[in-house]
């Protein structure tokens, strides 16, 4: 028989994990693993992910402000607010859109546009709240965004590229900030938060990057990792998993960085999509779906409120968009990602069908446009439809929970399915059973 221990002297906690001395493990001195030798015990969910890569993915670009649909997908060419641009031919027989947009008019056979949009917020931070989430604020709880939700349904959390990323020329110092700065991933938690980088944000990886060396990162994160884990188990505290969260989001940034860095890209490419914020982050966006991000917000700040002077100012915006969504598309569609990436090209809502006393457009959120290709998708359809004048939808309307639905069933996901939250009431990816637009979906 086996003789039992002797008991630990007064005053020794009897768990083994605490019988190493922590200066000796810091130290690896001989009989201590090391912070090195430590590492090794543990898996390495940098080195696991490098061979995994998520089936689908999904570009929004952020069209923050709120194109008219007039100049962009909706044209009403010699109606009295129809502005002076006229309309082009598209490559789907009958179908016109703005004479600013002829490249994206040449692929239209590769898009699908919505023009039957009817929304209920005419003011930016509430539309862009509703068009953001999905459903109608409910009082009392902060619904995930729509990055969040494909964060934690299409996204690994122990993968080197985030899964959420948010590509902002501005992140700071704008009107729509206290929106930005908001609860994105609502009751998700911290680790479906957007990764912003723009301005000050893209620098900073480079700062995270170049902190401290490459091993000896590793080894202190290895050691953050499980002592931080400990608390967290032990405790089970929120606050504790949303800081593990955003080490983790920091972790994976510095094992990245150079995903992020434009200028690695081919000079050919950066010079197609164009030299603006906006084209470069579209490009980079391209970048990191090739690498398999899930999720890529692109905004392009808040260019498109145009109250005043509306035609002088979208004739430099709209071509723009119409050259990046036309190279974006064709270079998905070259590389064999169309198919599994969804891209989304909207706003908050659309322009009033009348200039204001200021030659601008208003917000108008009653009948509005947005495009739609890729994954999950028919090709060459053009949804809906505005009377003579683009006051109102005739036939069928849709909403931000059609649209949410659209997006769902696109990329694999039950609209309706419930979140798993434990003493909350019952909260839908989609609410009130909204089916998705039918007529975009292959």
């Amino acid at each position: 028989m086996t003789p039992s221990p002797p008991p630990p002297p007064a005053g020794r906690c009897p768990v083994d994990e605490h019988r190493l001395h922590r200066r000796l493990f810091l130290q690896g001195l001989p009989g201590a693993a090391g912070i090195g030798g430590f590492s090794a015990l543990f898996h390495d969910p940098l080195r696991a992910a490098e061979v995994r890569r998520v089936e689908k993915r999904c570009i929004l670009l952020w069209l923050c402000g709120a194109p008219s649909q007039f100049e962009t997908w909706d044209p009403k060419p010699g109606r009295p607010g129809g502005g002076p641009f006229g309309s082009v031919p598209t490559a789907i027989p009958g179908v016109h859109f703005s004479a600013l947009m002829p490249r994206c008019a040449s692929i239209a056979d590769r898009l699908n546009v919505v023009r039957s949009m009817k929304t209920a917020q005419s003011e930016h931070l509430q539309a862009i709240d509703l068009l953001q989430r999905g459903n109608p604020a409910r009082a009392g709880f902060v619904r995930p965004t729509l990055g969040s939700v494909l964060s934690q349904a299409l996204g690994e959390l122990d993968t080197r590229i985030p899964n959420f990323v948010f590509l902002d020329p501005i992140p700071g110092g704008n009107e729509f900030e206290s929106f930005k700065a908001g609860n994105w991933p609502g009751w998700l938690g911290a680790e479906h938060a957007p990764v912003r980088l723009g301005g000050d944000y893209t620098r900073a990886i480079d700062d995270v990057a170049e902190a401290v060396e490459g091993h000896d990162r590793e080894s202190r994160e290895t050691l953050r990792r499980f002592l931080a884990s400990r608390h967290e188990r032990l405790r089970s505290s929120a606050v504790a998993r949303g800081q593990n969260a955003a080490f983790e989001r920091l972790r994976g940034l510095a094992a990245s960085a150079e995903l992020f860095d434009v200028e690695r890209l081919p000079p050919r490419d950066r010079e197609r999509y164009g030299p603006g914020s906006f084209a470069q982050h579209a490009l980079m966006a391209r970048h990191l779906v090739e690498h398999g991000a899930p999720f890529v917000m692109v905004a392009n700040g808040m260019n498109w409120d145009n109250h005043v002077f509306q035609h002088e100012i979208h004739q430099m915006l709209v071509p723009e968009l119409d050259h990046v969504l036309f190279h974006l598309v064709r270079d998905l569609e070259e590389r064999g990602l169309l198919d599994s990436t969804l891209v989304v090209a909207m706003g908050e809502f659309g322009r009033t069908p009348w200039l204001n006393a200021a030659r601008g457009r208003d917000h108008y959120p009653n009948a509005w446009s947005l495009m739609m290709t890729g994954c999950g998708l028919r090709r060459g359809v053009v949804v809906g439809g505005t009377d003579a004048d683009g006051v109102d939808v005739e036939g069928a309307a849709y909403d931000e929970q059609h649209l949410f639905a659209t997006i769902f069933t696109a990329l694999g996901l039950d609209p309706h399915e419930a979140y798993d939250l434990p003493g909350m009431p019952t909260f839908r990816r989609v609410e009130g059973g909204k089916a998705p637009i039918a007529d975009v979906l292959a």
